[in-house]
């Protein structure tokens, strides 16, 4: 499976982006697909994750303003991201498992697929 990430950019504090993360190589379908996140000078982080059929899991510090979703029709995974802080400003990598692991799983299990990553910087 390759993925392929995009729609990144830069938005002032309080603005929406959403990101896509789209696959070709394999039918997308019976994947489990995440998000992580990488800010200069810091760890990765967990941002969002999605099993195939649907339920989602979302770490804290996007819980209420992040959106994961999927349309397997389309072999694309979305992050709909709204009311966006300074501090969401990182590189946003989408990563990809074949399986339907625990919903917590999702934040600390290897992934076999990455996409290139796409840059989010939000201003204040």
């Amino acid at each position: 499976v390759q993925l392929q990430a995009s729609g990144g950019g830069v938005v002032q504090a309080g603005g929406s982006l959403r990101l896509s993360c789209a696959a070709s190589g394999d039918t997308f379908s019976s994947y489990a697909v995440v998000w992580f996140r990488q800010a200069p000078g810091k760890e990765r982080e967990f941002v969002a994750g999605i099993r195939w059929r649907g339920s989602v899991h979302y770490a804290d510090s996007v819980k209420g303003r992040f959106t994961i979703s999927r349309d397997n029709a389309k072999n694309t995974v979305f992050l709909q991201m709204n009311n966006l802080k300074p501090e969401d400003t990182a590189i946003y990598y989408c990563a990809a498992r074949l399986g339907y692991p625990a919903l917590s799983a999702l934040r600390t299990m290897n992934y076999d697929y990455w996409g290139q990553g796409t840059q989010v910087t939000v201003s204040s």
